[in-house]
């Protein structure tokens, strides 16, 4: 059987983190929402051999158990010990990177195919907490659309979703380590974000209201080492935007628009100024 999944990229409307667990992992408070920015998944099962293999058109990849689409299909064959291979392939949209989950929802786009191939039937929420153990970003990406999302990642309880806003995104020309971010996080220190108060004018369906609660407390502690990021947050509202942030933990910033011409002017002014720039909408 051979079935093709979407999988949109992840913006965080809102990402807080109010403490560390006893694990060393911080536990969350977010506000995730997908946008039409996305990779394609096709996903094939055969009879023989038993093996799963993975196959990009990107270079920057790995095409082993280090790539979380092989983890996912490994998850679920593993648990209800199915006896097909897998082949997977992945059409990449996506920057790699880029703080846009586009490994995470290429995870979730897999157990999502595997669970239709295999005859699983197994809910979103179930899938949700298999994914956990892939990356904290993938239970939101099962889902992928507007959602409050808690704990270490697994907890998603799905939100009204957004109008279809425009979006522009911006990757600055550097990389960013995750791990390394999350270390640097000083609880002491921190500028922490109204994630409850956005959850609350997202279910009033207050819109205009949202963008006041928008935000991310990871920011000023990527941009301490890269200020550039900080610069085309400025650029992006100079230029309009009705809301600018970065997601995750960096490097990639993104604009929020009522307007479509707004959009386009943000959009323009940014294409000679930054190094991968899109202009899409919320799903």
């Amino acid at each position: 059987m051979i079935i093709t999944e979407k999988a949109p990229a992840k913006i965080n409307l809102a990402l807080d983190t109010p403490m560390r667990y006893f694990d060393g992992l911080p536990q969350w408070n977010m506000v995730m929402n997908s946008v039409d920015l996305a990779d394609y998944v096709t996903v094939e099962t055969h009879p023989s051999p038993q093996t799963i293999k993975v196959y990009t058109d990107s270079g920057f990849l790995p095409n082993d158990q280090r790539n979380l689409a092989y983890q996912a299909a490994h998850i679920l064959k593993s648990r209800f010990h199915q006896s097909e291979g897998v082949t997977i392939r992945i059409q990449k949209n996506i920057p790699v990177a880029a703080g846009l989950g586009g490994g995470s929802s290429d995870a979730a786009a897999v157990l999502r195919a595997l669970n239709q191939a295999w005859h699983l039937d197994l809910s979103l929420a179930e899938l949700a907490k298999l994914a956990l153990s892939i990356d904290s970003d993938v239970p939101y990406c099962v889902y992928g659309h507007t959602a409050h999302v808690t704990g270490h990642g697994e907890q998603v309880t799905p939100l009204p979703n957004f109008p279809h806003y425009w979006v522009v995104i911006a990757k600055p020309k550097v990389s960013v380590s995750t791990p390394t971010i999350l270390r640097q996080i000083n609880y002491e220190t921190i500028q922490h974000v109204p994630t409850n108060q956005l959850v609350a004018t997202i279910q009033e369906h207050n819109w205009a209201q949202a963008c006041q609660y928008m935000g991310n407390c990871l920011e000023t502690v990527t941009c301490q080492e890269y200020p550039e990021i900080n610069k085309l947050k400025q650029k992006m509202l100079s230029l309009g935007a009705d809301v600018s942030q970065m997601s995750g933990t960096g490097p990639t910033v993104f604009a929020i628009c009522h307007a479509e011409s707004r959009a386009k002017r943000i959009y323009n002014g940014l294409k000679g100024f930054c190094h991968e720039v899109y202009q899409v909408v919320l799903l």
